[in-house]
């Protein structure tokens, strides 16, 4: 028989996007009000579970905080119990500690926990699972690049800005008749480029799935300038390579669990643009804007009913899932499944098609 549930921990992993307290929300008032069970909330992440920074969340604490972006709880994209850095003898090792992040779990009487993240926050949930700590993911990234669900939350509130950005960068395109380039985040997939590419209209749209050929680029939007426009729009996602070549790195960190930060493709594209069509070009990085502010109301549903859901897996006692959005229905997947590989965008599917229909080119 499954033991009564009478505690859950929650916590949120990576980086921070909006939704993630509507997420919290959820869990807190479904966890009181449907079924009388405690939670504790995990600061910072594995952080907290490593460091023994937990604490009660009262549905006081979740009030308020639907519309909040980032995280009332704190995360971190740092720190993984499996992989601890210490320094001994003037030297960085690292340590195990995930059974130690396991007995602080229990201490606090924690008897399932729900991790909120992204393939790598999810992967640590996975493999503390294996070691016997009950676990339910939740779906989380901007990049909307986690296998074995339709949309993850976050997702939309950064399409949201990077399409308001287009609009805006239309305007003043076209008053100065100026080629602009908008470079969005998206490492390995490409469906804020593409999506906010197509809502906005873009004349070219380059992503990691499809490497672009930069004269190509510049053929297409030559045509539509000397054609009569007098602007044009190029998106680009941080991770587009040209073809033969590798992604733009900005910088590598040392002992980081994702050593990599790209950067520097949006300069790099409308640099040679501009020599190619004797066009003035500027570039405008997004960033970490992306991540930032309030939810739309899309997320904001989204991630209440992924949060409310993921309390009434732990209860049915599941464990070693994740909630995930499968047409119209919330549902669990095996966290195996859901990490096994990132969702990426399919160079010949649907939203691509639609966008070459409208001359938009890929530079392919």
């Amino acid at each position: 028989m499954t033991e009564k549930l009478r505690r859950i921990g929650i916590l949120t992993g990576g980086g921070d996007c909006p939704g993630l307290n509507a997420v919290i929300r959820a869990v807190v008032k479904t966890a009181a009000y449907d079924h009388g069970i405690d939670v504790i909330g995990i600061e910072s992440g594995y952080a907290g579970l490593i460091r023994d920074r937990c604490r009660p969340l009262a549905t006081s604490d979740a009030s308020g905080i639907l519309a909040r972006g980032g995280t009332i709880l704190g995360t971190s994209n740092k720190d993984n119990p499996f992989r601890v850095p210490m320094r001994e003898d003037g030297k960085t090792i690292y340590r195990d500690l995930s059974e130690e992040a396991i007995r602080i779990a229990k201490s606090h009487g924690i008897q399932a926990l729900i991790a909120v993240g992204g393939d790598g926050s999810l992967s640590i949930a996975h493999d503390l699972g294996a070691r016997g700590l009950r676990v339910i993911g939740v779906p989380k990234t901007i990049d909307n690049d986690l296998d074995a669900t339709d949309v993850t939350f976050g997702f939309d509130s950064a399409l949201a800005v990077a399409t308001e950005a287009i609009d805006r960068l239309h305007t003043t395109a076209q008053s100065h008749q100026r080629v602009m380039v908008i470079e969005v985040m998206g490492r390995y997939a490409g469906w804020i480029a593409l999506q906010a590419g197509l809502a906005g209209g873009a004349d070219a749209i380059l992503i990691p799935e499809i490497p672009f050929h930069i004269e190509k680029v510049a053929e297409s939007i030559g045509e539509r300038i000397y054609g009569g426009s007098s602007f044009a729009i190029v998106v680009v996602a941080e991770g587009a390579a040209p073809a033969g070549g590798n992604m733009s790195v900005r910088d590598t960190i040392a002992d980081s669990p994702d050593p990599i930060r790209l950067g520097g493709i949006g300069n790099i594209v409308a640099h040679a643009l501009e020599k190619l069509l004797d066009r003035e070009t500027r570039t405008t990085v997004l960033g970490h804007v992306q991540r930032g502010g309030i939810p739309t109301p899309f997320d904001r549903m989204l991630g209440t009913r992924f949060g409310a859901h993921a309390v009434r897996a732990a209860v049915a006692g599941e464990s070693d899932v994740m909630v995930r959005l499968r047409g119209q229905l919330v549902e669990t997947v095996p966290l195996a499944d859901a990490i096994a590989k990132l969702r990426r965008v399919e160079p010949d599917g649907d939203l691509v098609r639609t966008a070459r229909s409208l001359r938009t080119t890929f530079g392919d």
